[in-house]
């Protein structure tokens, strides 16, 4: 066996492989430098390509071309027209999660290239990880623990917030915000809801409009997909009429939060602090304006990367992929 658990000689790396003569077997592409065991297990039959950590467009093009994968399961990077058009066997482009904003949706259907994702695969990883940064916001726990690593001890001096009875806004009510949600209620908090593509929210969920979830949120959390009428949806107007103070938290997609107007927000007071998993250009560039800001705590978009999520995003998008293939 390999080192990440793969059986060896059995799946290549694209970044290694050069002119190495192909199995004759169907070819699946994988936008990453790896995938779960028991994903592979399921693709015997096929032969696993992966692009490596980083692939960019002209990497995919390169590696379509020589491939002509009948299916690309995507981890990192963008899928677009001219990755489609390197791949004339391509009949399938399966998400390794539930985000299917990377992927040029109109272009697949054009090409009558079906686009499936992983949804709710990566559910609890996700709300979990979004409570973990209301909870840092609301505990100043990344301050305080910078503090006491300083030799300070600010136990007479510090005020946190308590989430008991406060209400938080969710923008979003699916597998991830259903679940945020049920964490919030059994907290004793409000949770307000918006979604206009829920017929049912969960049971104590409260429907709201946006206005309402501005007025009336001690703390909004996002969990809803980009799309071209959402773009900036939390921006310097929308922000102005939440409450002072409020706590933002990000863990779906950073085109969501017009970043100029949070970090303004922020420095003002009218945003308490933020936490975010997502940003709107990634990797994160550096220098950052949000770098050394003590008020929002960041990570690298790594809400839904635990070890058990990573199998079942895996094995989600390789059933996927096999159902369109074998269908």
């Amino acid at each position: 066996m390999s080192p990440t658990g793969r059986p060896e000689g059995s799946h290549r790396s694209a970044q290694h492989e050069g002119d190495s003569v192909s199995t004759g077997q169907p070819v699946i592409l994988v936008t990453g430098a790896d995938l779960a065991a028991e994903a592979l297990e399921l693709l015997r039959g096929h032969e696993v390509i992966y692009a490596g950590k980083a692939p960019t467009e002209d990497d995919l093009v390169a590696l379509c071309r020589r491939h002509d994968p009948v299916a690309i399961i995507v981890r990192y990077g963008k899928v677009g027209a001219a990755v489609m058009d390197a791949a004339p066997s391509l009949k399938v482009i399966s998400k390794h999660g539930s985000g299917t904003d990377t992927i040029d949706k109109a272009a697949a259907a054009a090409r009558g290239i079906a686009v499936v994702a992983a949804v709710g695969a990566n559910a609890a990883a996700v709300a979990e990880h979004a409570m973990a940064l209301l909870l840092a916001c609301a505990k100043s726990v990344v301050v305080l623990n910078e503090r006491m690593h300083a030799g300070h001890w600010d136990k007479a001096t510090h005020k946190s917030l308590e989430l008991e009875g406060r209400t938080v806004g969710l923008i979003g009510l699916g597998a991830i915000g259903a679940r945020f949600a049920r964490i919030a209620l059994a907290m004793g908090m409000r949770v307000l809801g918006y979604d206009p593509y829920a017929k049912e929210l969960p049971d104590g969920v409260e429907r709201a409009d946006l206005a309402t979830l501005w007025r009336e949120s001690d703390a909004l959390s996002l969990h809803c997909p980009l799309t071209a009428d959402n773009a900036r949806l939390l921006n310097a107007q929308t922000l102005a009429a939440c409450k002072r103070g409020v706590i933002i938290v990000n863990t779906a997609r950073g085109g969501l939060i017009d970043e100029a107007a949070l970090l303004a927000a922020i420095r003002s007071g009218q945003v308490g602090s933020a936490g975010l998993d997502s940003f709107a250009t990634e990797p994160m560039t550096a220098p950052h304006p949000f770098h050394g800001e003590p008020r929002i705590t960041l990570s690298p978009h790594i809400g839904g990367v635990t070890s058990d999520a990573y199998v079942k995003m895996g094995v989600g998008a390789a059933r996927n992929a096999l159902a369109v293939l074998n269908g």
